[in-house]
C-alpha cells in the first residue's frame, strides 16, 4: 500500500510533465498561427486564391508564407496538420484529472463541508460537466447568437461565470478552479477535434475530388480558433491555480476566476491588435492591472465557515492511531507555524497551498501529503528550517503506513 502511494505520486509527476510539454506545443502553435494570420500582408500580385503573405526570419533563415483563404488550386504534396498537440494536451490533462482528483477524490475533490457526496457521484458530476460544457457552447455557436460575435462572447462569459460559481458549490476550492480550467480546455480541444479539423478535411476532400471548396468551412474554423486563442491565458491560470491558495481558498474564488477570464481576454486583445497592425491599445494593461488589484483585495477577505467541519472515516482512523498524539505534537511544533490560518513564520502570510495543520482533523486530512513531503522525503519544511529530526520523520512515515494497512 505504501509503495503504491509513492508509485502513484511518481505517476502523477509523469502525467503532469507530459501535460506541460504537450500544452506548450499546443499553445505555441496556436499563438504563432493567430499572430501569423493577423499579420498577413495583402498585395495585389498574389497568386490566384491567395489571401495574404508574410516574410519572417528565424534561426538564421528566411521564411516566405502564403495563406489561401479557401484552398490552393491543387493539393500540395506535403501537408502538415496541427492537431495532435491539442489532442495530446487534453488526453494528458484528463489523465492528470483521473490520477490526482479522481483517485484522490476524498482529499482533493470532495469537501463534505461544501457537498457531502460519495467519490463515484463526484466523479460522475465532474465528467458530465465537461461534456455538458461542450454541448452548451457548441449549441450557442450554432444558434442565431453565433452571427453576432460580440453578443455571443457576452453570453458565453455569463455561462463561464455561472459555471465558476457552480463548481464552488460542488467541490473543494482547489478542485473548483481546476475544473473550470478543464471545462474551458475541453471546449478548446473539442473545437479542434469536432469542428476545425473536420472542416479542413472537407476542404481537402473537395480539392482531391476536383470540386471548389465552400469558404464557410474556413470561416467557421477560423472563428473557433480565435475563441481558443482568447481562452488560452485564463486556462493557464486555472491549471496553475492549485499552487495559489490566495486564488482558490477564499469565499470569492469564483469571482476571482471570472475576473481572470477578463484579464486574459484583455491581454490577448492587446497582442492580437498589435499583430494585426491596428494600433497599440495600451489601455488594456491598465484595465488588467486594476482587475488584478481587485483580485488581490478579494483574496484577503476572510472565508466564512459555518458549522463544525466534518471528518471522513479515513481521517478518523488516522486520529485513532496510537502514534497520533506524538505525530500531532511534531506537526504542531514543526509545521503549524506556517500551515495555519494566521501563520507565525515571518514572511509567510497565508498557509502554503492552503494547507492548514492546526487541528487534529486537519492533520489527519493531510496525512498523505505529510507522509510524502515530510515522512518519506525532506521536501518539508524547506531547508529543514524547523529542524525536523530523522526520528520524527520516521514516526510520520510509520503513522501513515500502519494506518493505511
Amino acid at each position: 500500500m505504501n509503495e503504491f502511494t509513492i508509485f502513484w505520486d511518481w505517476v502523477s509527476f509523469a502525467v503532469r510533465w507530459l501535460h506541460v510539454v504537450t500544452g506548450i506545443a499546443w499553445i505555441g502553435s496556436s499563438f504563432y498561427f493567430v499572430a501569423l494570420d493577423l499579420g498577413l500582408n495583402r498585395r495585389p500580385d498574389l497568386p490566384q486564391g491567395a489571401h495574404g503573405e508574410e516574410w519572417q526570419v528565424h534561426g538564421g533563415g528566411f521564411y516566405h508564407i502564403q495563406k489561401y483563404l479557401v484552398a490552393p488550386a491543387a493539393m500540395p504534396e506535403h501537408l502538415t496538420w496541427f492537431k495532435w498537440e491539442s489532442y495530446a494536451t487534453w488526453l494528458t490533462g484528463f489523465a492528470m484529472l483521473c490520477v490526482v482528483y479522481y483517485a484522490g477524490a476524498d482529499l482533493f475533490l470532495i469537501d463534505p463541508n461544501v457537498l457531502d457526496i460519495s467519490a463515484p457521484v463526484a466523479i460522475l458530476i465532474s465528467v458530465a460537466s465537461l461534456a455538458l460544457g461542450w454541448i452548451v457552447y457548441d449549441l450557442l455557436c450554432k444558434s442565431p447568437l453565433g452571427q453576432n460575435d460580440t453578443l455571443l462572447m457576452l453570453v458565453l462569459y455569463a455561462v463561464v461565470v455561472f459555471i465558476a460559481w457552480g463548481y464552488t458549490q460542488l467541490f473543494t476550492g482547489r478542485a473548483a478552479l481546476l475544473h473550470l480550467g478543464a471545462f474551458t480546455a475541453t471546449i478548446m480541444s473539442a473545437n479542434v477535434f469536432l469542428v476545425i479539423i473536420p472542416n479542413q478535411k472537407i476542404v481537402v476532400a473537395d480539392l482531391i475530388a476536383g470540386r471548389t471548396p465552400d469558404a464557410k468551412y474556413g470561416r467557421i474554423a477560423k472563428t473557433r480558433s480565435l475563441h481558443n486563442n482568447y481562452l488560452t491565458l485564463p486556462v493557464l491560470f486555472l491549471m496553475l491555480s492549485n499552487h495559489y491558495p490566495l486564488a482558490f481558498g477564499t469565499q470569492f474564488n469564483w469571482v476571482i476566476a471570472s475576473l481572470v477570464f477578463l484579464i486574459g481576454v484583455l491581454i490577448r486583445y492587446y497582442f492580437n491588435t498589435q499583430h494585426a497592425r491596428k494600433g497599440n491599445p495600451t489601455w488594456t494593461w491598465l484595465v488588467a492591472a486594476v482587475l488584478f488589484v481587485i483580485i488581490m483585495w478579494l483574496s484577503t477577505v476572510p472565508k466564512i465557515l459555518t458549522g463544525e467541519p466534518k471528518v471522513s472515516q479515513a481521517s478518523q482512523a488516522l486520529m485513532a492511531s496510537p502514534h497520533f498524539s506524538t505525530v500531532r505534537d511534531t506537526v504542531l511544533g514543526r509545521c503549524a507555524m506556517c500551515h495555519a490560518a494566521e501563520p507565525g513564520w515571518e514572511g509567510v502570510h497565508r498557509a502554503p497551498k492552503g494547507v492548514m495543520l492546526e487541528t487534529d482533523a486537519q492533520i489527519a486530512d493531510h496525512a498523505r501529503e505529510i507522509y510524502l513531503q515530510a515522512g518519506r522525503s525532506h521536501a518539508m519544511p524547506p531547508a529543514n528550517v524547523t529542524s525536523v529530526t530523522e526520528q520524527e520523520r520516521a514516526l510520520l512515515a510509520t503513522w501513515y503506513e500502519e494506518a493505511r494497512r
